[in-house]
């Protein structure tokens, strides 16, 4: 693919948004967070309501990329439930009789696209098994590491309504996502075509691939490659350090927040057709993409909006230089 595709509307992010939305009706920034995350190369934590779609999504978004075979991207799904075992995720060393040595049988983690499904519905224990091949694609078992195929990320969902038999997510695994988002629910017109087509029975199945693994691969190349202008460097910069110092906020965000924070606006620029960063960007994303890595001090506060307010104070602060 030339590089200059992925900035068009009918680009590859547009296709594999419009892809989505085949499944997934309206929502249209839920799904421009999603792809940019996706093509960001981060892991997304999808929290919401039963019934809204969370599942669904991520198996729409396994069938929109083709491999080398042609055929969809390699997906697995891991049901979470308290009975789980860490090696049920990663994957376990089996002695072989005939051989007298050991064989690995890989676990579902070990796949191109990942749903964690209802992921705090497991112990902490089971939980920290993806900790390893969240942030460095890789998993160790024994002496021996195991690297999972290109491209990988994993979409994990969870219910927030619920406490009963679940498990909160620790500060460690919650800091493995990009983002953090949330479908709602869906407008009139959206929910119409919904009953008029139910289209994860009647179409999922259906779905082809809209983008080879090379032009997907070249695109997330290209989102990596947009330009941020220093002085909105210095706005995350300023962000993240004064969520460490705010009254608001026991636990601020960490420099790896900073990290994801750029790569998630550069590859929101080029969702929305730009090859450069906006001031609109670090907007839109502070949220999703810190507030779930910071601890409040009040728990009845609104993180999403203190986390908005730093941001808009500091994007005044370098437009008034």
């Amino acid at each position: 693919m030339k590089p200059e595709l992925a900035f068009k509307e009918n680009g590859a992010a547009g296709a594999l948004i419009a892809g989505i939305q085949r499944i997934i009706r309206g929502k249209r920034e839920f799904l421009e967070l999603l792809t940019a995350a996706i093509l960001a190369k981060g892991h997304v934590l999808i929290e919401d309501n039963p019934g809204l779609g969370k599942t669904t999504v991520a198996k729409t978004v396994a069938k929109l990329i083709a491999g080398e075979d042609g055929k969809p991207l390699l997906f697995k799904r891991i049901q979470f439930t308290p009975d789980l075992l860490p090696y049920d995720i990663t994957g376990v060393d089996v002695f072989d009789p005939e051989s007298h040595s050991f064989r690995f049988i890989p676990g579902p983690v070990l796949a191109n696209i990942v749903l964690a499904d209802e992921i705090n519905r497991t112990t902490p224990k089971v939980q920290s098994a993806l900790l390893e091949v969240m942030a460095e694609r890789q998993v160790t078992i024994g002496a021996a590491t195991h690297h999972p195929p290109q491209p990988f990320f994993v979409i994990a969902t969870q219910n927030p309504i619920e406490s009963e038999g679940t498990f909160p997510l620790p500060a460690a695994q919650l800091d493995r996502f990009m983002m953090r988002l949330s479908l709602g629910y869906p407008d009139l017109e959206s929910e119409l075509a919904i009953l008029d087509e139910n289209p994860s029975e009647t179409l999922l199945n259906e779905l082809e691939p809209v983008l080879i693994i090379e032009d997907f691969l070249a695109v997330q190349n290209a989102a990596a490659a947009v330009f941020c202008h220093p002085s909105l460097k210095a706005a995350i910069a300023g962000l993240v350090r004064d969520t460490r110092t705010h009254e608001g906020f026991l636990l601020g965000a960490s420099p790896r927040a900073g990290l994801q924070l750029l790569a998630a606006a550069k590859a929101l620029a080029l969702v929305r057709g730009r090859d450069y960063v906006i001031d609109e960007d670090l907007v839109v994303l502070a949220a999703p993409t810190l507030a779930h890595r910071l601890k409040l001090r009040d728990p009845r506060a609104q993180g999403a909006t203190l986390i908005r307010e730093i941001c808009l104070a500091q994007i005044d602060r370098i437009t008034a230089v």
